[in-house]
């Protein structure tokens, strides 16, 4: 591997998730180089990297603009991507075949000494990766969207994956301003999205059985559970909501938690209908056509957020 840091980054599926890691290296001093299949995504990357970066300025999360969008080149072929890069960062569409036929291609490019991260979402590395050439340079990197706002990686290796890449990209990462942990096996979904899973699966059972609306069950999260979440994980929430610490609310509300895991045992698929209720109540609230100004929206309060913690004393 190329030292303790990463000089060039190839991109390789240069969408939204992609454009967002092209903003992390670069804003951190990295040159990269990013590739698209479709021409069209490949003509708008730079404009849109720009257009983040001019939203992030304005919230004081970076300076010189100019200088970050300067680091980015936007390639035509894989090749140029990836033969001479350090890393590549692959955000293809979340499908087996799509991911395997890039990972080959890759593999047959890169240097021998290059690593390669997938930003997928829930499909191990092995599923996708056993054929590639040099397969003992890929893991999953993991982001959570959009990854230039929401630092968490997860790095989960595949059973072949050389385990010297897993301390050296977690270091990488932390370098260029990410939070990397470390997903010790492969697991289906890895941690953040079984995590967001079980909250999501009780989400859609209350809201199926009618005990509030989509829009309350949101509340409970924004203006409650996220309140705490937004610097604190669920094992030091519970330690600081009893006055005995972890072990102390483990036995006063352990049983509780216990008989609703237990009231969930046969959890079933959302259904249609279900769906469609949920699709009814958002739509509502929110036409089609605005998702994007929205989303937009929600990237200017996660730069809100950031420049507020920035603030902020760590500990």
């Amino acid at each position: 591997m190329a030292g303790s840091s990463v000089q060039t980054v190839g991109i390789v599926g240069a969408g939204l998730v992609g454009s967002a890691w092209a903003i992390v290296f670069a804003r951190a001093g990295v040159n990269v180089r990013a590739f698209d299949a479709s021409e069209d995504i490949r003509r708008t990357t730079a404009k849109r990297i720009r257009a983040s970066l001019e939203d992030m300025a304005k919230a004081g999360l970076v300076d010189g603009v100019d200088a970050i969008c300067s680091r980015v080149t936007v390639v035509d072929d894989l090749r140029a991507a990836v033969a001479d890069v350090d890393y590549v960062q692959e955000s293809v569409f979340e499908r087996i075949p799509e991911k395997r036929e890039v990972s080959e291609a890759i593999g047959a490019l890169i240097r021998d000494d290059a690593v390669v991260g997938s930003s997928s979402s829930g499909i191990p590395a092995s599923a996708f990766t056993e054929h590639a050439p040099r397969r003992e340079r890929f893991l999953i990197a993991h982001p959570v969207n959009p990854p230039h706002l929401v630092p968490l990686v997860e790095l989960v290796p595949a059973p072949w994956t050389d385990p010297a890449i897993l301390p050296w990209l977690r270091g990488v990462m932390q370098a260029v301003g990410q939070a990397p942990i470390v997903v010790n096996r492969e697991i289906e979904g890895f941690i953040l999205n079984r995590l967001q899973g079980v909250l999501l699966k009780e989400a859609w059972a209350l809201f199926e059985e009618g005990y509030a609306s989509a829009a309350d069950i949101d509340l409970c999260v924004s203006q409650g559970l996220g309140l705490r979440w937004s610097f604190m994980g669920p094992f030091e929430t519970i330690d600081l909501n009893a006055p005995g610490g972890v072990d102390d609310y483990a036995r006063r509300l352990g049983p509780l938690y216990h008989s609703i895991a237990q009231s969930r045992s046969n959890p079933r698929p959302w259904s249609p209908e279900l769906i469609e209720r949920a699709r009814s109540e958002r739509r509502a609230a929110l036409a089609q056509d605005k998702l994007p100004e929205r989303s937009a929206w929600r990237d200017r309060r996660l730069m809100a957020l950031v420049a507020h913690r920035r603030s902020q004393p760590s500990e």
